[in-house]
This record gives structure tokens, C-alpha cells and sequence, in this order.
């Protein structure tokens, strides 16, 4: 479909004049068929509560085989330690600098699945898969948390290597256009082409892509945010820029934009467009799966509880992007923190060790240690 010139059902404003003469569900019905993104079924009313969550850890940035196997009050941890057999040994768990996580609900008896974020490659996404035993036929939704290559590099590999078993019409969130525009890396060590998200390949595996700028029910059992308010004391900074158009088939389409943001053509990246994902556990409360958190981990999760009108935090889960904050600034979040009051806090990806050793010393009993490849179940 994407061959450069913009489709028809993909413009905004054509959208809210077709929907003033078609239901809504037949309105998403005909934008579906035509691969374009339309909105995705929005919060109304009571968040659905879960029985169970099992999180899988698919992509985090290193693996201890030797991890030990616990249990913590509702939260059951299992490591996966070595793929070991009576044969020479062959694959290992991958890690590397990017986040990837599948999350397995329950509720009333019923199973869904979600993956969120596909990692830097392909390679170790499929290969950990694999040794994890998750089945991607099984899955009813994707989700991207933003357009960052070490969220969204492993997705063509992915789509390819499962082709013709994933579900028809197999729904991916996205917080927007802003999304596919191309983006530049300008943070230390290196600066360089950050890529851009292949609207092709996913219209290819025939994707349902669906906008979440607002609240949206994921696979029945979770929610995203939608779009993050800067709530807080958090600041965004960015270490990449986005290019607004498109070369080729690449990028996001201009009239999504500002005027100004236009005549500009490359503008600091702000991730607007950055959502996370939230599951709300019978009896405990909130689940946040934060993946990278430019917008702040803290105003993600007072998003989360104003969206839900769930106050309880149960856990706190993902790259909190914390990596580039001086020790001032740690000081503050985690204080913060620890007034929310969640139960467990998983930092991930680009948390930093410095933030894990500092909420070591102020909460030891929330911190919980993640590595590539564990499994974690939180119980009602």
C-alpha cells in the first residue's frame, strides 16, 4: 500500500467526516480493510481487573544464569538460567541494549497475550522466544511504547519469521504518527541514523495498527495510558531528533504536525507519543510496564492511576530512563517513589545502576532484580 503517496482513509479530517455516516463499527471496519491506522477502542468506565499476570522478560540488557528462583508475598520470580541439554550446547538467552516483554494475563479463566516492545534485533527476539517456550500464534496484541530503534528494531525480523502464524488482523499500539517519523541518535557516545518503523512490513503481515493518543483496552485485559502528561517535577530530555515527512516509504506524514514543526522539518524529539501499558491486578492494584519512560516515570504512573481511577500501585515495571540524571534528580524520583508506594519496583533496561543502588539503600524491600529471560507472576 505505501508506495509514498498518503491513503485516502489515513487523513484525519477525512476520518471524522466518514464517521458522520458510518457507525463506528463500520467505519472501523472499512479502515481496517484499507491497512490504515485507526483509533483503538477507547477506556470507558472500570479498567478490567486480572487474576493473574506472568511477565516474561524477552530483551533486557543482561542475563545471570545463576539466578536463584523465589517467591515474594504475591510475586513468584523464576530465572532462566542456562538452555541446557544432552546435546553440545546450542542457542543462549540474548541480551542486549533494547526491551522487549510478554505479558500473559488471566482473568475469569481466560488467557490473553501481549508483546511490548520487539527489542534491538530480530535475532535475539526470535531466539528468545524460542527458549522461553511463548508461542507467537498465541498473541492478541502488540504494543510499541515509542519510536526508538532499540524498542522497535527486532519487529520486520519478527513479522518475517512468524509469517502466517500470527492472528489476522493482529492489533499494534502506537501512541501516533509521530511514531514512523525517522530519527537521528545526538546523545553520547556516538551520534548517528536511529532508524525508522517499516509501516510496509506491518501492513504486510497484515497488522491492524491502532492509534492510542488517548486511554485504549489492550487484548481485553490491559490498557495503555495514552499520551503522558508532564505532571511532575520530570523533565524530557532527548537524545534523538525527528525528522517531520517522509523520504520514500519511510516517515510520518507532515500534515499530522504543526505548522512551525513543519517549516522546522527536524525538531528535538519530545515523545509525545510515548505510552505505556497497565494491567489491573483483583485485590493488589496497578501493574505499570513503563518500557523506557522519556516523559518520566512518575508521570507515567500518575497517568496511569488518572486513567483508571485506581490509586493503588501494585508494581512498577520497565526502563525508567534515568541513565543520563545526575544524583539530585535520582534522589527526587525515587522519593517520589516511595510516596506512590508500590508494592514492587523492576527497573529495566535504561533504569541505570545508579538508581538501582540508590533505591537499594532507601527501599530495599520493593526492589526486586530482573535479568534477560525471567518470568515473573504476580497473583491475585
Amino acid at each position: 500500500m505505501d508506495s509514498g503517496e498518503r491513503p485516502f482513509v489515513a487523513d484525519r479530517r477525512h476520518i471524522v467526516q466518514a464517521g458522520a455516516i458510518l457507525t463506528f463499527g463500520a467505519l472501523a471496519s472499512w479502515l481496517l480493510s484499507n491497512s490504515a491506522p485507526v483509533r483503538a477502542q477507547t477506556v470507558s468506565g472500570k479498567v478490567p481487573e486480572i487474576d493473574e499476570l506472568t511477565l516474561s522478560i524477552l530483551v533486557d540488557s543482561y542475563q545471570v544464569a545463576v539466578g536463584q528462583d523465589t517467591k515474594v508475598g504475591n510475586l513468584a520470580i523464576k530465572r532462566f538460567g542456562f538452555a541446557v541439554s544432552d546435546a553440545p550446547p546450542g542457542p543462549a538467552i540474548a541480551s542486549e541494549f533494547g526491551l522487549s516483554l510478554y505479558a500473559a494475563s488471566k482473568r475469569a479463566g481466560e488467557t490473553r497475550n501481549a508483546l511490548i516492545d520487539f527489542g534491538y534485533t530480530p535475532g535475539a527476539l526470535n531466539n528468545n522466544m524460542r527458549l522461553l517456550r511463548l508461542d507467537p500464534s498465541a498473541l492478541d496484541a502488540l504494543v510499541l511504547s515509542h519510536g526508538h530503534y532499540d524498542h522497535f528494531g527486532g519487529l520486520v525480523g519478527f513479522l518475517r519469521e512468524n509469517k502466517g502464524t500470527l492472528k489476522k488482523k493482529l492489533p499494534i499500539y502506537l501512541g501516533g504518527e509521530e511514531c514512523f517519523c525517522s530519527r537521528q541518535w545526538l546523545a553520547p557516545p556516538m551520534k548517528g541514523d536511529f532508524g525508522a518503523l517499516d509501516r510496509n512490513a506491518m501492513e504486510a503481515a497484515d497488522l491492524a495498527i491502532m492509534f492510542s493518543e488517548g486511554p485504549a483496552l489492550v487484548a481485553d485485559h490491559g490498557f495503555t495510558t495514552g499520551r503522558i502528561d508532564l505532571s511532575t517535577f520530570e523533565k524530557v530530555l532527548s537524545p534523538s531528533s525527528m525528522r517531520i515527512g517522509r523520504t520514500g516509504n519511510f516517515g510520518c506524514y507532515a500534515e499530522e504536525f504543526s505548522e512551525d514543526e513543519r517549516q522546522k522539518g527536524v525538531v528535538p524529539d519530545q515523545f509525545r507519543h510515548e505510552i505505556a501499558t497497565v494491567y489491573n491486578l483483583k485485590n493488589h492494584g496497578l501493574i505499570v510496564l513503563s518500557s523506557c519512560s522519556h516523559r518520566g516515570i512518575v508521570n507515567i504512573v500518575k497517568q496511569a492511576q488518572a486513567v483508571s481511577g485506581v490509586d493503588k500501585v501494585h508494581a512498577i515495571v520497565g526502563g525508567f530512563h534515568l541513565i543520563p540524571y545526575k544524583e539530585d534528580y535520582l534522589r527526587e524520583t525515587v522519593a517520589a517513589l516511595k510516596a506512590i508506594d508500590p508494592d514492587f519496583v523492576v527497573p529495566l533496561h535504561c533504569s541505570g545502576e545508579p538508581f538501582y543502588e540508590m533505591m537499594k539503600a532507601e527501599a530495599p524491600a520493593k526492589l526486586v532484580r530482573s535479568y534477560t529471560g525471567t518470568q515473573f507472576t504476580f497473583s491475585a
